[in-house]
């Protein structure tokens, strides 16, 4: 079930790595049920807050609660910037969007019904039925990350985290998991995006911007203001466009059509 309210709250969060510290003292909240991005330079925590709101790392102090992990759930798909698959291992496309089904029962259970209709049902909104045969490793990188994202919507979720799902893919991806995104809300989902892309935290919901912390959390004409983006990023990435700003940095452009 949806949650309502907000998603994550976080108070005088810390996070970090043994001494080392990845997100400095931060206070900020995700709504329940909408489109979150969490945009910021390389280095600025992202994956890292998203690893805390999966309960993958411990908060070194302060507080991150997670609504759905507060009642016990594990109803929470985490989809990794880089998943790696060992290349010798025979395994296809309907596989390991099946291991999504495992995430939160174990994997000694035989499939039931319902697991094989929630993975037939993934592969098709992610696109890659067609595929579902093939074997990983003869996949290119757009049909890679669709993969990775049909398995996390295998899972039965009401949090699903995405860390730069679209970078480095081509534009046929990228446009089939922004549907999914939205198709996503649209069933009551909250979904939390690390991007470097400053057009999606645009359009999202709800916008947090970081740079080892969190700079400003809230609307996105809220948040993406020039003393904000100077703040996070620096005075000499930001560069006026016809009145407008935009982020002179290789990790926002991306690819051309091209890489199926």
């Amino acid at each position: 079930m949806p949650v309502n309210g907000d998603a994550v709250v976080g108070r005088a969060l810390v996070l970090g790595y043994g001494p080392s510290v990845a997100v400095a003292s931060s206070t900020f909240e995700i709504p329940a049920g909408k489109v979150a991005v969490v945009i910021g330079p390389n280095g600025s925590g992202k994956s890292t807050l998203l690893s805390a709101i999966a309960g993958l790392i411990a908060p070194v102090s302060g507080t991150l609660e997670v609504a759905v992990r507060g009642t016990g759930s594990r109803r929470i798909a985490y989809v990794l910037q880089h998943t790696r698959v060992n290349d010798a291992l025979p395994v296809s496309v309907r596989e390991v969007v099946t291991m999504g089904r495992y995430a939160g029962t174990g994997g000694y259970r035989l499939l039931k019904r319902a697991d094989r209709e929630a993975v037939a049902e993934a592969m098709d909104r992610t696109g890659i039925t067609a595929i579902a045969g093939d074997h990983l490793h003869r996949l290119s990188g757009g049909q890679r990350q669709r993969v990775f994202v049909a398995q996390g919507l295998a899972q039965d979720h009401d949090l699903l985290l995405l860390d730069e799902p679209m970078t480095g893919i081509d534009l046929p991806t990228a446009k089939a998991i922004d549907a999914v995104i939205h198709d996503e809300r649209g069933r009551g989902c909250t979904i939390v995006i690390a991007t470097h892309d400053l057009s999606e935290a645009r359009v999202a919901d709800h916008v947090l911007l970081m740079s080892g912390r969190v700079v400003a959390c809230g609307p996105p004409e809220e948040v993406l203001t020039p003393d904000h983006l100077v703040a996070a990023y620096g005075p000499s990435l930001l560069h006026a466009d016809d009145g407008g700003i935009f982020i002179d940095d290789p990790a926002h452009r991306r690819p051309v059509d091209g890489d199926g």
